[in-house]
């Protein structure tokens, strides 16, 4: 299998560091001449949890660079969510005939790209996997996560069992046969945990621990569950029922709720949010596919995301630098939840 990895920053890095190392055939494509040169220079070295590797003779070149005499018989987009829509057009030329684009990004990424390209083109994914870029070329590998793919309509493909087979000598890969579901599990979490927490420069357990912080939450998460469900989505359980108890009429014993709550900040509550390290380095952040993604829908289908677009207008004027994360965001929002 033919493989190119488009992205090379901590989660691209990683993951082709290790292929590489396996003796997978990858090449890498990187944002443009200058950074491919000096990738060329320097090769990839990661470091933490799964151990250590270097690979010193890697094959890269600007994503331009590439042209009709490349195939591939994989395309594993690890970019922020943005560019993989801007690239996605341009390597689809690159695919072999049986090809296929694999897009990990969080949200609404793989649906679009779906849409736009064609299903047959494109397999469904996510991360896991945690890691940082210390710097060009070297990463450290922050658990032992995993990727998660399958086929956007359901069921298991041969396809996707021969890329799971393939990836899967280099980082550990899981399929599921319900893959938009668990896409949705994981964006429940985006959309209230990591989006809440760069709001507020904290961590969930952080925010958790006020009164402000569990009314934004339970809204936030509350809104996406419903336009999760009133697109006829099937949810997945990753580290917690993406239901929580009593739903829709809260009708449960609140504590039964409150272990539900606790459960997801045993697992969540104190991952700095990455959301949060875009603000920190200036970069656009991925909003518009991740809360923005389920406002969008919201309002397609009628349900109301009032929360949802409030933050989601919130991300945007930090990025723009007019307003910055700060712990008080949470009482602001708050006074909202009685609206």
């Amino acid at each position: 299998m033919q493989i190119l990895i488009v992205g090379i920053g901590a989660l691209g890095g990683t993951i082709a560091a290790r292929a590489i190392r396996t003796g997978l055939p990858v090449r890498l494509a990187a944002r443009n001449t200058d950074s491919a040169k000096a990738l060329r220079r320097s090769g990839l070295r990661v470091s933490g949890i799964g151990g250590e590797v270097r690979a010193d003779d890697i094959d890269v070149a600007a994503i331009e660079d590439y042209g009709k005499g490349d195939q591939f018989d994989l395309i594993l987009l690890a970019t922020k969510a943005q560019d993989a829509l801007e690239v996605a057009p341009h390597v689809l030329g690159l695919l072999a005939r049986e090809g296929a684009i694999l897009p990990i990004q969080n949200g609404g990424v793989a649906r679009v790209l779906a849409d736009r390209l064609g299903e047959d083109k494109i397999l469904g994914g996510f991360s896991n996997l945690g890691a940082t870029m210390v710097e060009p070329g070297v990463y450290e590998q922050k658990n032992a996560g995993h990727l998660l793919i399958g086929e956007l309509a359901g069921g298991v493909s041969e396809r996707v069992e021969r890329v799971a087979r393939a990836l899967g000598r280099a980082i550990e890969v899981k399929v599921s046969s319900n893959l938009t579901g668990a896409i949705w599990s994981k964006l429940l979490i985006n959309c209230s945990v990591t989006t809440l927490g760069a709001l507020c420069s904290q961590t969930m357990r952080q925010f958790m621990e006020t009164e402000a912080g569990r009314k934004v939450f339970r809204r936030t998460y509350e809104e996406a569950l419903s336009v999760a469900l009133a697109i006829g989505t099937r949810l997945e359980r990753l580290t917690v029922d993406p239901i929580p108890p009593g739903w829709p009429t809260n009708s449960a014993a609140e504590e039964h709720y409150e272990s539900w709550v606790e459960a997801m900040i045993a697992f969540y509550g104190d991952i700095k949010p990455s959301m949060l390290q875009d603000f920190e380095r200036g970069r656009k952040t991925e909003i518009d596919f991740i809360n923005g993604y389920v406002v969008t829908l919201g309002h397609t289908f009628g349900v109301p995301v009032h929360m949802n677009a409030t933050i989601t207008g919130l991300v945007h004027q930090i990025e723009r630098r007019v307003l910055q994360p700060t712990r008080d965001r949470m009482n602001e929002l708050a006074a909202q939840t009685a609206d």
